[in-house]
């Protein structure tokens, strides 16, 4: 039991001015509080005039973070109930900004910095923890949001994905724990940055990276053996081989891989929903052929199987674009990842186009995509010629522009529905306002991961399962489109709002239990009532 000024320091358990009297005597907190006794609801109405002073989006995070380094059940329960006005400050876009500028900013630790030269002491820094951490969020800062390697910068990530975690899936934050790998950095302003809180040493070559990571997992699995570990925002040639290595030795997730995969999918077939056709009729062009991007594409195609098509005919209806074209089998310096993504020579032989390999558009007039998917990170590549020749391809063309944060958006809202004549179906991956054109109101959802991944964790918890299978991401997926106001109702968003993600990650929870069931991804069975009541009873709620 703490006590005195080490209970008030302790965010978790923290009450502040909420303290009773009695509870202020026993605890040594006398004269430490101010004399009043407040509610939750008072607290939270205090926080929330103080917050809307701050101007600057940057600053806001900076005080919400400070409120959250100080009293969680304050800070929780402030975004629940200001989820649409905060979750962007919260997360994408200002917590690029906040990644950019982490050690400028950087007061009180939160979670664990793990860096190379303490490599062989990662037991003890794990033995230190409390027991019972059931989440981990870990980055190596190489690939943060679009904005390339942040070093330790990329803490904010981890940080901000468990805070999601809490609000939309109701998982104890004391069971959460963020950590950062600090294996140097390449960004050659972070190495010169005198402020820079990071080891300053360029990245580590691959073969010490991977025993580095190696040990990491390894000390994972034995301090957490049943943990849900989420990588996030590693770099291109290091996410899909780790995903790929560890998927089956613990459960884990690669969150910009299958948790941007099954919200994209979702969002997908609630737009095919809405024009009355399934996703194994569509076409698909994707700008961006990464990790994310192929992963995105592997979802789709798992879906178009499930509707009928053969692997061969659902991969011969999606085609990967990226910075050297198409991507065709007779390239060379294909990754792994992208070699089961890339078009038969004979299936562009007809094709009229310049250059060795087709362009973005030479794709798109000759394949004739109904789907345009952008993850390029590049801002302004959907130019109005590109979306002019698809849309005269298409009545309803559905395009989505999901690079993020917002400064690296493909084309925004306004433009793709000026330019398709308000015939275009849109998702985006930052938060946009609603688009007015020719009389009506055009509400632009947000492809936000937050759909998804808190669903999986609190699923995991809850049904004991050991594993995170690509039929849990189809049926999430499958889920989310069936919340679409749009598909269902014909009116409104293709989106549920944002307020009713807490009821999509019950539901994913639910059915992702009953899979891992199943199919023996569980250590335990459980009743459809048994199963319901535990996610009811683990969805941790800000209240003293």
């Amino acid at each position: 039991m703490k006590k005195g000024q080490a209970l008030l320091n302790d965010s978790l358990r923290n009450k502040g001015t909420a303290f009773s009297q009695q509870e202020r005597k026993e605890l040594g907190l006398l004269g430490l509080l101010p004399d009043i006794e407040e509610t939750l609801d008072q607290q939270v109405f205090r926080a929330y005039k103080q917050y809307k002073q701050v101007k600057k989006s940057i600053d806001k995070y900076q005080f919400l973070r400070t409120l959250q380094d100080q009293n969680e059940t304050i800070f929780y329960r402030m975004v629940q109930t200001h989820l649409l006005e905060m979750l962007p400050i919260i997360y994408t876009p200002t917590v690029g900004e906040a990644c950019q500028t982490f050690s400028a900013h950087y007061r009180q630790p939160r979670g664990l910095f793990i860096s190379y030269p303490d490599r062989e002491e990662i037991n003890t820094i794990l033995q230190q923890q409390s027991d019972d951490i059931r989440v981990i969020v870990v980055t190596d800062g190489s690939r943060i949001l679009g904005l390339g390697d942040q070093g330790v910068g990329g803490m904010g990530i981890p940080i901000g994905k468990l805070a999601l975690y809490t609000v939309c899936g109701g998982i104890n934050p004391a069971h959460c724990l963020p950590i950062m790998l600090d294996v140097g950095t390449n960004n050659p302003s972070l190495l010169k940055d005198r402020n820079y809180v990071g080891w300053r040493q360029k990245r580590l070559n691959q073969n010490d990276y991977d025993r580095f990571l190696d040990n990491f997992i390894q000390a994972v699995k034995r301090r957490w053996p049943t943990v849900l570990l989420q990588f996030e925002d590693f770099s291109q040639h290091n996410a899909m081989p780790l995903l790929t290595r560890y998927r089956d030795e613990l459960c884990c997730f690669n969150d910009d891989i299958q948790g941007t995969a099954a919200v994209t999918v979702g969002a997908l077939l609630a737009a095919c929903k809405t024009k009355g056709e399934n996703l194994s009729d569509q076409v698909v062009a994707f700008a961006g052929a990464g990790s994310a991007g192929c992963g995105i594409a592997e979802q789709i195609i798992a879906q178009m199987c499930t509707e009928g098509l053969t692997p061969e005919q659902a991969r011969s209806r999606v085609f990967m674009v990226d910075r050297d074209g198409l991507l065709t089998q007779n390239m060379t310096d294909l990754h792994d990842f992208q070699k089961a993504l890339a078009q038969p020579l004979d299936n562009i032989e007809k094709w009229q186009y310049r250059g060795k390999h087709p362009g973005l558009l030479a794709v798109i007039r000759e394949a004739k995509p109904n789907i345009l998917i952008g993850v390029s990170g590049q801002k302004g590549l959907f130019t109005q010629r590109l979306i002019k020749v698809m849309a005269e391809q298409n009545e309803q063309p559905i395009i989505f522009p999901l690079s993020n944060p917002s400064s690296k958006v493909e084309a925004t809202p306004s433009q793709l529905i000026r330019w398709s004549k308000g015939r275009a179906l849109i998702a985006t991956g930052s938060p946009f306002k609603a688009v007015s054109y020719d009389g009506q109101t055009f509400h632009i959802p947000q492809c936000n991961n937050s759909y998804i991944f808190p669903g999986i964790g609190l699923g995991v918890i809850t049904a004991d399962i050991t594993r995170v299978t690509d039929d849990m991401l189809t049926i999430a997926s499958n889920i989310l489109a069936s919340s679409s106001p749009l598909a269902t109702t014909g009116e409104g968003a293709l989106l549920p709002p944002l307020t009713e993600i807490s009821e999509v990650s019950r539901r994913i929870a639910f059915a992702i239990g009953k899979i891992a069931q199943a199919t023996g991804e569980t250590t335990e069975n459980k009743t459809d009532m048994r199963l319901s009541a535990e996610i009811k009873n683990h969805f941790w709620k800000p209240k003293y």
